[in-house]
């Protein structure tokens, strides 16, 4: 399943002002804009060319498109202003916020998302851009950022509000389990320190992989400070819903993962199982309107692995 939008914004439905405070940023008029797929944000999101043939990456947005979306952009300029050249992350070339519009412009990456089903080759590519990065996210270079900790705590409690209020197509096995679930859950956010800097959102549409398959890793609105392995565990959950892969293989030999307490491991899909099962029965939000389903997939896809380990 592909995350996707259907209401995004193009640059030339931008207002004025908005795309006159880009090109002063950019130092150039703009004469190409290419919207981009794939993501949830309902905002803008362009790879845009200059009259000099300048490229940069270019999303924008204000609260009536969604009230929360210009909190997420003005969180991921603090975090992309701080991160270091080491890590395989776009550059922020600047930020424009009136109050009401927020447009970030970045470094143009020349990339596509991986292929789902994973290639083989483009997952090990990932998978090792992500060991770099969390080096060069080590200590973490935006301290002021949430632990994952806080930043996962309503999320992690998400088996618990289910218990409260099961939804009567919840799978079999889960209603079964609530209580090791939720119990799972508690230990896995309990568990989540550690001082590097991770992104907690990566997907296939957060990544990029150029013609020489090198990988940048983009969308940082959710940045906090956790335990190295997170992202890459993270990463797995996305595997697993496209298929073709042994996880489970993965979290045993990849460096970051192979020395991590199971239980912890299994405590952290829990919480993501709660997470994703709980956010799938509450209304779409504001110009948002697939993802609900693709957390619901992403929930079904954890549920069997989560049966296996915790048994």
């Amino acid at each position: 399943m592909t995350a996707s939008i259907r209401t995004r914004l193009g640059w030339a439905e931008l207002p004025e002002h908005v795309r006159a405070a880009v090109q002063e940023i950019l130092g150039d008029r703009v004469v190409e804009a290419v919207s981009q797929p794939g993501g949830y944000s309902p905002g803008s999101a362009d790879r845009v060319r200059t009259a000099t043939g300048r490229r940069a990456f270019v999303k924008a947005v204000n609260p009536a498109r969604n009230p929360d979306s210009p909190r997420l952009h003005r969180a991921e300029a603090q975090v992309a202003t701080a991160l270091p050249a080491s890590a395989p992350t776009p550059r922020l070339l600047g930020c424009h916020d009136d109050g009401d519009w927020v447009a970030l412009v970045f470094t143009d990456v020349d990339g596509r998302h991986p292929a789902t089903p994973w290639r083989a080759d483009e997952l090990t590519a990932v998978l090792a851009a992500l060991e770099a990065m969390a080096v060069a996210l080590t200590p973490a270079p935006v301290p002021q950022v949430p632990t994952a900790a806080e930043r996962l705590a309503h999320d992690f409690a998400g088996w618990h509000r289910i218990a409260a209020d099961p939804p009567a197509s919840l799978d079999p096995w889960a209603r079964a389990h609530l209580d090791e679930l939720r119990a799972a859950a508690d230990r896995g956010l309990a568990a989540l320190s550690g001082d590097t800097l991770c992104h907690l959102d990566v997907r296939s549409d957060n990544l990029l992989v150029d013609a020489a398959g090198a990988v940048t890793v983009v969308d940082w609105p959710w940045a906090c400070r956790g335990p190295a392995w997170l992202d890459t565990a993270l990463l797995l959950v996305n595997v697993r819903l496209h298929g073709g892969h042994d996880t489970e293989a993965l979290l045993r030999r990849l460096p970051l993962t192979a020395d991590v307490d199971p239980d912890v491991l299994t405590g952290t899909y829990a919480g993501l199982a709660g997470f994703f099962t709980d956010g799938a029965r509450r209304p779409a939000p504001a110009n948002i309107p697939t993802v609900r389903a693709f957390q619901q997939a992403q929930g079904d896809a954890l549920l069997p692995w989560l049966a296996a380990r915790l048994s």
